[in-house]
């Protein structure tokens, strides 16, 4: 019997793996059964090139749980080790065997896992004890038992094992006694083991019969050996993909398609990665992609290693230069993973391309759910941008699609302005803004339907990458102002009554959006009343609304113009009724206006003539009378105009006409608007 202390510089290494070292203590499971498929696949590779010249036979990896010893279990039939070589690799923990072994078989070792160092050692995070029975496959090779109780502390002793390989029985501490329930160790083989090169058993299957849950005594298999990412795409039909699909997500939905990677230089990297079936706008899931080393998982937390937008996809990515060590933070700042990144980017625009190129008719039946994930790469990737705005498409309010080039040769006649800018129109909503969508069609113009999660962010990424261009919502502004051109028209309405007639339709004081009452020389069969929202202010409200860092736009009422059209001959008409019913009042009223403006005019510029101490308190008084009573006449007149407005039948009509075309009329004034139809019919 042998014992000695482990080859540390520090005594505390133990306290060190339990508390720093590892961040997560459940991948104790995950390190033991890796060493023990690097010990098989050793064996697998020397017995092909005949330097192990025995039976291999059962190569399963078999894991146990003891509830009453209160010990988990890992069994391989693998390589085994001597007593040299336990000593070597257990108790000098600067050695990996991995290193080793990869030094001599360099060609034939493509499958073994290796570099984990320190992984044994994580067993220590949930064991007060850990025994390892080990026996070399060489021949002659007596079977060896090492100890140690968490200590530096260890002992190695001869012991009885019928076969070449190795036992390591952890003696779990009342702090992880969870990790003793089946369930528990299930779970986490299924998390980090499914995919494993190597079989593992645990326990054995189980059915329903007669009430109760019976045992089959068929083993249980916990992972598939050969995953679809592993095979070569030649090998593979379209149902392998989507089968391979549901295994990784039993509740899912087919995907849209899926890309497979293999790569051989500059770095290995094998994966297949699913362009998923987003449902709503709202339905993005993210840290659907699991990360692999040689088949062994490492994370499903890829932000930060795999650019942002391809978060959104669904799928395994497995590469040997992705290092599975102990801390995972520096993934992010990892040169190779940040080539792959790259490479990643790169092949799923590529695929993307593909697909429009071969096949466009599929493509576009499958932008709409593509489209989220396509905009996001291209506002936060700019070389994603630069390959993806050759092919990416808009929709106009016809479900057609286009190319961004295809569809600025479409409109570029029709919708350049004055000042030389292209103008893109756009919808978000089909059926509220359908009014305002045919009028921009009479005018021959055509508009997008931009009604996607993130179309806002990417109208304002496109208006700085397309030369001359702006992008306007047509709900935005009267027709004829959504894009200018030089037609002038006149108004048959003069500014003065114009004026009147600002305060006559102001009869939405108590609603709580702000409206704007102004005016706009449309042509005479144009609506009486068109309700718009300014551009800017809307899209400052969308982004505030997504965290745009917009939040005081948020914060206001939505405001909106009630544009009048002083052309249509029921606006004339209001004109013409209001100074028939209060003709003499006003005039009496613009009299008096006229007198004082005259009279504070005069005061004013006698008063400019003198220097401000030359002023005389008096005439300071007198002036201020004046301008007090021009605002009294001036409220009263307002006052006139709102309360014939606000009694006049067919100012409420058009107004609320207005409303009801922009979806904003609903419950009592819905009601009310009705009954007032009903009436003046």
């Amino acid at each position: 019997m042998q014992t000695g202390k482990i080859g540390v510089t520090t005594e505390n290494i133990f306290p060190i793996i339990k508390k720093f070292l590892y961040s997560d203590h459940e991948i104790f499971l995950r390190e033991l059964i890796s060493n023990a498929v690097d010990a098989t696949q050793k064996l697998r590779t020397m017995a092909s090139v005949g330097d192990y010249k025995g039976e291999v036979g059962d190569t399963k990896i078999y894991v146990s749980v003891d509830k009453k010893k209160k010990t988990i279990k890992v069994s391989d039939s693998g390589i085994g080790m001597t007593e040299e070589e336990l000593d070597k690799y257990l108790n000098q923990i600067a050695f990996s065997s991995a290193n080793d072994f990869l030094d001599k078989y360099k060609e034939q070792s493509n499958s073994i896992i290796g570099h984990f160092g320190l992984g044994f050692y994580s067993s220590f995070m949930v064991s007060d004890k850990v025994e390892v029975i080990t026996r070399s496959y060489q021949d002659g090779a007596k079977a060896v038992k090492w100890s140690c109780d968490g200590s530096p502390e260890f002992t190695i002793e001869e012991t009885v094992r019928e076969r070449r390989g190795t036992d390591v029985i952890l003696h779990i501490d009342k702090e992880s006694k969870d990790f003793l329930e089946e369930n528990k160790v299930e779970q986490l083989l299924k998390k980090y083991c499914k995919f494993l090169p190597v079989e593992i058993a645990f326990g054995n299957e189980k059915e329903w019969k007669d009430g109760k849950m019976v045992d089959t005594g068929k083993e249980k298999i916990i992972n598939n050996t050969k995953p679809a990412w592993t095979l070569k795409p030649a090998d593979l039909k379209e149902e392998d993909y989507n089968k391979f699909y549901r295994e990784l997500y039993p509740s899912g939905d087919e995907p849209l398609f899926h890309i497979h990677l293999n790569v051989d230089y500059p770095f290995k990297l094998t994966g297949i990665l699913y362009f998923p079936k987003i449902k709503s706008n709202i339905e993005i899931q993210k840290n659907k992609i699991q990360l692999y080393s040689n088949q062994v998982f490492v994370t499903d937390s890829v932000e930060g290693i795999v650019p942002e937008f391809l978060t959104l996809l669904h799928g395994v990515l497995d590469s040997p230069d992705i290092p599975l060590n102990v801390s995972r933070s520096y993934l992010q700042s990892d040169s190779n993973v940040k080539k792959i990144s790259s490479h990643i980017t790169k092949k799923v625009a590529d695929r993307l391309n593909d697909i429009f190129k071969n096949n466009r008719d599929e493509f576009e039946k499958k932008w709409d759910s593509l489209k989220l994930f396509i905009e996001y790469g291209m506002i936060t990737e700019e070389k994603f941008y630069e390959k993806v705005s050759k092919f990416a498409l808009f929709k106009n309010a016809d479900d057609k699609y286009f190319t961004y080039e295809e569809y600025e040769k479409i409109i570029k006649e029709n919708q350049t302005d004055k000042n030389n800018s292209l103008i893109y129109l756009y919808s978000t909503n089909k059926t509220d803004q359908f009014s305002y969508i045919e009028k921009a069609k009479t005018k021959g113009y055509d508009v997008l339907m931009l009604d996607g999660q993130l179309d806002v962010h990417l109208i304002n990424h496109l208006e700085s990458k397309l030369k001359d261009s702006r992008f306007v919502r047509v709900d935005s502004d009267v027709i004829d102002k959504l894009i200018q051109k030089d037609e002038k028209r006149e108004a048959k309405l003069p500014v003065e009554k114009q004026d009147d007639l600002r305060s006559v339709f102001n009869v939405r004081s108590k609603a709580k959006e702000m409206f704007n009452v102004t005016f706009e020389t449309l042509d005479e069969n144009e609506s009486p009343i068109i309700i718009t929202q300014s551009e800017f202010m809307r899209r400052m409200k969308d982004m505030s609304q997504m965290g745009g860092g917009m939040n005081f736009y948020g914060e206001l009422p939505d405001s909106y113009n009630l544009v009048v059209n002083p052309n249509h001959q029921l606006v004339i008409k209001v004109s013409d009724d209001l100074y028939e019913a209060k003709g003499a009042e006003l005039s009496a009223n613009d009299t008096e206006r006229k007198r004082l403006k005259e009279e504070i005019d005069f005061m004013e510029n006698d008063q400019k003539k003198k220097k401000a101490e030359e002023l005389s308190q008096l005439e300071k008084d007198d002036l201020e009378k004046l301008r007090k009573e021009l605002s009294e006449i001036e409220d009263a007149r307002k006052n006139i105009l709102e309360s014939y407005g606000s009694g006049n039948q067919i100012v409420k009509q058009l107004v609320d006409l207005a409303l009801l075309s922009n979806n904003m009329l609903r419950g009592e004034e819905l009601s009310t608007f009705v009954k007032r139809s009903v009436e003046l019919l």
